[in-house]
């Protein structure tokens, strides 16, 4: 058991937002948490479930979708380890409104949500980051869609590729390496597109040098 508080101890110290805890505070959310291995495309959650856990991902990556009524997915967000998930929770959300699906094999440490408002309760710079991590997130999802309502589907898929850059992005030579195997219609999803405009527009990011692209990742070279 010690064990195992030791090993999610360490994980803890890899989520930048909990900087502000003490090591004491760290244990104690550790001894409180829950560490489970989920395979690729399972989910979490799905909609309708109880808000009632808030979600640490420690490996692997996770995205939250939803789907409209004829069956398109709506991608919110992709999660990579560091990052937490579930926390709408935080903010009054009684029920799930959309899907946490596996997309790489991942080790996630999930938290009751009584459990964290207690923790939060005892540490008002803890509170702080996380509502600064929720008004983020926020105006992330207002920037898409003034991007969906503003810019055409060419500017949209630019702006998500440089959306990814900035969240995944490794140097790679001569340009920023995204480290995810995302399919065309995943890009087309995150850009509020089709699947064909988003193929196409990739194609003539790549005929103009402006990326490379394949099924592992996707490099980006200048400004798009």
């Amino acid at each position: 058991m010690k064990a195992e508080y030791g090993s999610k101890l360490w994980y803890f110290d890899n989520f930048n937002f909990l900087n502000v805890m003490s090591k004491d505070e760290k244990m104690e959310l550790s001894q409180c948490s829950v560490m489970k291995q989920i395979k690729q495309d399972e989910s979490v959650y799905l909609p309708h479930d109880l808000s009632s856990k808030i979600y640490f991902l420690k490996e692997g990556r996770v995205k939250i979708v939803s789907f409209s009524d004829d069956g398109r997915e709506l991608i919110h967000a992709l999660l990579h380890p560091g990052q937490i998930f579930g926390e709408l929770a935080l903010a009054g959300e009684k029920t799930r409104e959309s899907y946490a699906v596996v997309t790489e094999d991942a080790i996630i440490c999930q938290v009751a949500l009584n459990q964290f408002e207690r923790i939060l309760k005892n540490n008002p710079l803890l509170t702080l980051e996380v509502t600064k991590l929720i008004g983020f997130r926020l105006k992330r999802i207002r920037t898409r869609l003034e991007r969906m309502w503003f810019k055409s589907a060419e500017d949209r898929v630019r702006s998500v590729l440089n959306e990814l850059k900035e969240d995944f992005g490794k140097a790679y030579g001569d340009g920023v390496e995204i480290p995810l195997r995302l399919k065309h219609h995943e890009i087309a999803s995150l850009a509020a597109t089709t699947r064909q405009t988003a193929s196409s527009v990739l194609a003539k990011l790549e005929q103009s040098g402006l990326i490379h692209y394949d099924r592992k990742k996707i490099v980006l070279y200048g400004t798009l």
